[in-house]
């Protein structure tokens, strides 16, 4: 049973649909096995709870896999239909329990699942990830250990977690603290439909709500807060309903991103900044950890607003874990954040949670309206790029990575002798250079990195002047169009194309 090729990240994902699934319910039936024999290794009969997004194969993977963690002695609680934030707080809120696990592939299209795994401090690492998958794929045969399984429903306990956490936000003991603010929700027909309910029971007016019925086809759209279709779906729904604000979750609810009145996205680095900016009012001279791919402006940014920017390495875990690094170390550090839109802060013991972020953001909102205050006027002085683009180059090569380590140190040695190329004396991952472009210094920048996952070289290039982008681009391409292992052509059509 090849249980390795289902990593991706600190989760396991595959294909699930089809003839060509590499994640069934007997791959599924074996991790729960060995998820329990782990635990089980340490001397106590595990309390494993377990839930789903709406994805058609998802309730018998959750099914298989309880089965295979009782098989081995695990008590499981089945919750069905649930969002992976609120897997985590299961942990927190009913007493005994050593861990959980998320059936959902997150953003990826309807026949793909996965398995997310959760232990008392947060979503495991690669470590013991790995120690899964070698039990998974060992010859051992796990005795039969007398496990139950029992179903309890878990979203209304979260729901009203998350209604308190609001109320004591804005400080309101009214029964309807939002009265007077109308928000759009669009849970993709994902697991986030809930929301616009909790929303509605606080007071606000959710008319224009769409997609909220649970539907693992997503026919509408796909749940993911950066596809185009999916922001647009939400920003013409605000634009309809003359909203205040509109709320866009991913399938199993660990990202968000919002839309203003206006119709404008607040996603990506304006995100980060909507939020530092609360943050960092609250908190003066805290430490902001975001990923790799932040731009320029954002720094300028979070260093205006009296706050310290750590740009660390892509992965949500890797920032979350960062974070926590630096917290034990004696820094505030309120926030860890991936432009992709996952977000964990300090005060929601660093628990990935989109709908955790958003609720935050809505307290906000309504004590700002309140005042004749929107959100947007946090982010007025966020400088943002004129050009941004991301283009990504296969890796030929069967050995990947160390193709693409050689080219990373290829670029390490030569950069800092081209003309206008300023190595970042912070790089995390990769290399990031900034560039001076037709004249001006530090006008723009790129970020050459090897991807976690896939034989991949991508690169993120901005600019704050038209026409950078294109330079940057050219100038890089001659640096390593020679390299062997690597298909540089999709960067020479980038800049061949923009000059068209």
């Amino acid at each position: 049973m090849n249980v390795r090729q289902l990593i991706s990240g600190s989760d396991l994902r595959g294909v699930a649909l089809g003839g060509s699934a590499n994640l069934t319910c007997d791959v599924a039936y074996r991790v729960g096995e060995a998820f329990t024999a782990m635990l089980a290794a340490e001397g106590k009969k595990p309390k494993i709870t377990i839930g789903r997004d709406p994805r058609v194969t998802g309730e018998a993977l959750e099914s298989a896999f309880g089965e295979g963690a009782c098989h081995a002695g695990a008590e499981v609680i089945v919750f069905g239909l649930c969002t992976t934030p609120a897997m985590f707080e299961s942990i927190q809120s009913i007493p005994g329990v050593d861990a959980a696990v998320m059936v959902t592939a997150s953003h990826l299209p309807a026949e793909r699942n996965g398995l997310k795994f959760f232990l008392p401090q947060g979503g495991i690492g690669h470590d013991v990830l790995n120690r899964i998958v070698e039990l998974s794929e060992s010859d051992s045969n796990f005795e039969h250990a007398g496990g139950s399984i029992s179903h309890q429903a878990f979203l209304s306990t979260y729901t009203e977690m998350l209604k308190k956490s609001l109320r004591n936000r804005i400080g309101s003991n009214a029964e309807k603290p939002l009265s007077g603010l109308h928000i759009v929700v669009d849970a993709g027909n994902g697991s986030g439909g809930f929301y616009a309910t909790l929303l509605s029971d606080l007071g606000a007016d959710t008319t224009g709500s769409q997609f909220l019925e649970p539907d693992g086809t997503f026919p509408n759209h796909i749940p993911n807060p950066e596809n185009e279709t999916a922001m647009a779906a939400i920003q013409q729904a605000v634009l309809n309903s003359h909203a205040d604000l509109g709320v866009i979750f991913d399938t199993d609810c660990d990202r968000a991103a919002i839309v203003d009145s206006a119709g404008r996205e607040i996603n990506r680095n304006r995100l980060i900044a909507l939020i530092s900016a609360i943050l960092l009012k609250e908190q003066p001279g805290a430490t902001i950890v975001t990923d790799s791919v932040t731009s320029s402006g954002l720094a300028e940014f979070i260093q205006s607003h009296g706050g310290v920017h750590d740009r660390y390495r892509r992965g949500y875990r890797n920032v979350i874990d960062r974070a926590q690094l630096l917290a034990s170390q004696g820094k505030c550090c309120p926030l860890a954040i991936e432009t992709s839109g996952h977000a964990a802060l300090a005060e929601n013991a660093y628990l990935d949670d989109g709908m955790y972020l958003v609720t935050r953001l809505i307290a906000q909102a309504i004590l700002m309206k309140v005042k004749g205050e929107s959100l947007s006027g946090l982010i007025a002085d966020l400088r943002e790029p004129v050009e941004s683009a991301e283009v990504r180059l296969a890796i030929t090569d069967k050995d990947f990575r160390k193709t693409g380590e050689a080219v990373l140190a290829h670029l390490t040695e030569t950069a800092p002798a081209q003309p206008g190329w300023h190595v970042a004396p912070d790089n995390a991952e990769g290399i990031r250079v900034s560039c001076d472009v037709c004249g001006m210094k530090n006008a723009g920048w790129f970020l050459l990195r090897l991807s976690l996952h896939d034989p991949v070289l991508p690169i993120n290039i901005e600019s704050d002047i038209k026409g950078g982008n294109t330079a940057i681009a050219r100038a890089l391409y001659e640096q390593i169009a020679s390299l062997p292992g690597i298909n540089t052509e999709p960067l020479k059509q980038y800049f061949s194309k923009e000059v068209m």
